[in-house]
């Protein structure tokens, strides 16, 4: 059964920096794609970034350039390096994979989600 440690939010000043770690267990990095999602008071959950099995990495429009995900997979941690933060970035930020759909794209996971998540870590930008 797959379960996150979801770690590193907390409050920030705008354009401060934050690293949000997930430790994984129950399934091990080399066979499943990883992703964050996060969700603002008031709306929809919405994907952040994703890196693939082969290590591909995907982020949404509104972070790109700004977010960074990565993996250590002999720690099954991924982290996701935040810089640039602005207060629209405040939101519960949650781990997630889907061990059933392993192959799918990215795109396809922020479309339509995973069937796994962690219990998320809040993100809060404000001075």
């Amino acid at each position: 059964q797959l379960q996150f440690v979801e770690s590193g939010g907390g409050l920030v000043q705008p354009g401060g920096s934050l690293r949000l770690s997930c430790t994984v267990s129950g399934f091990t990095l080399d066979y499943i794609a990883i992703s964050w999602f996060r969700q603002a008071p008031g709306k929809e959950r919405e994907g952040v970034s994703c890196i693939s099995i082969p290590g591909s990495t995907h982020y949404a429009d509104s972070v790109g350039g700004r977010f960074t995900i990565s993996r250590d997979n002999a720690k099954n941690t991924v982290y996701l390096e935040m810089n640039s933060l602005k207060p629209e970035d405040t939101a519960v930020y949650y781990c997630a994979a889907d061990q059933k759909r392993t192959y799918y794209t990215c795109t396809w996971y922020f479309k339509y989600g995973m069937n796994n998540y962690g219990k998320g870590t809040l993100v809060t930008v404000s001075s």
